[in-house]
């Protein structure tokens, strides 16, 4: 049996830090968006023991892999002796690496989802959500996608009702940004922490919206600065850098704004990208389980 899932990348719309942790993490306040724009997994039974490949030449293919991380974890929740096998794991990628965008946590939690088919899991959604905190932050956003708003490192989270539907520029440099340098720059910079909740009627007014990274990063790497400029100068409703960079997105709310603000926008050294915004239902759609 093969099992084909995708896994749609995200968007931060907003990313508030609010508390320093003891235990080197921060707590968190954050808008959650999917958009179309996704990886493949196949998941196909066989023989021997776990293997997870992929064409990218920068994506880890061992325990380095979040998507081989929730297999251990699943695996291991089941009772099953010794390492997991009877399954190998091909990863088409189409979301861009160390951008922000949530690409590896997706892949994970898609994986979770079909190792439970293909392993045929009694694991239900609480405990899933469970093994998937486990695995990474974000990771149990993916299991449900839409807007949501995350919480704490960003494992809790509440449903909020979908946002108008947007087109998504997403702007990609060459350069990636690691979650772990992005939060350090910021602790470096920062002399205290504006806990201010999102302010009513955001939904109306993106332009209230804010990543609390985006100063820090941006601050290295001016350019990133300079596009979330050229994306609003070319029309959008918001730009900003999502997650903890490198890529910048541009919201519009027609495609034919979107395509043309994505050609006003280009420049050496980044790729372009046109997608748009997932809802909830849509969600369930984009990520439904294809067997053969």
């Amino acid at each position: 049996m093969t099992i084909t899932i995708r896994a749609p990348a995200k968007l931060n719309l907003d990313l508030r830090i609010v508390a320093r942790r003891s235990d080197g993490y921060h707590d968190l306040l954050t808008l959650f968006q999917s958009i179309e724009l996704h990886d493949t997994l196949r998941l196909t039974a066989r023989p021997g023991p776990l293997t997870v490949r992929s064409r990218s030449r920068d994506l880890p293919q061992d325990r380095a892999n979040l998507v081989w991380k929730a297999a251990e974890m699943l695996w291991g929740d089941l009772g099953r002796p010794g390492p997991p096998s009877g399954v190998s794991v091909s990863i088409t990628k189409a979301v861009p690496m160390a951008g922000g965008l949530g690409g590896g946590s997706s892949d994970a939690a898609s994986a979770l989802r079909g190792l439970c088919a293909l392993w045929q899991a009694p694991t239900g959604e609480a405990r899933l959500r469970e093994l998937a905190a486990l695995v990474g932050s974000d990771v149990p956003y993916f299991l449900t996608g839409g807007l949501a708003l995350g919480v704490g490192r960003g494992v809790r989270l509440r449903r909020l009702p979908d946002l108008e539907r947007y087109w998504v520029v997403l702007a990609v440099p060459q350069f990636g940004v690691s979650s772990a340098d992005a939060y350090r720059w910021f602790d470096q910079d920062s002399v205290g922490l504006d806990t201010a909740p999102l302010p009513r009627g955001w939904r109306g007014r993106l332009e209230v919206l804010r990543n609390d990274l985006e100063g820090a990063v941006s601050d290295r790497y001016p350019v990133i600065r300079q596009m979330a400029e050229r994306l609003r100068g070319s029309g959008a409703a918001h730009a900003a850098m999502t997650g903890s960079g490198s890529t910048v997105y541009g919201l519009f709310r027609a495609h034919s704004a979107a395509a043309a603000g994505r050609r006003a926008v280009r420049m050496t050294g980044w790729r372009t990208l046109l997608t748009r915004m997932v809802g909830r239902t849509e969600y369930d759609g984009l990520v439904a389980i294809a067997k053969t």
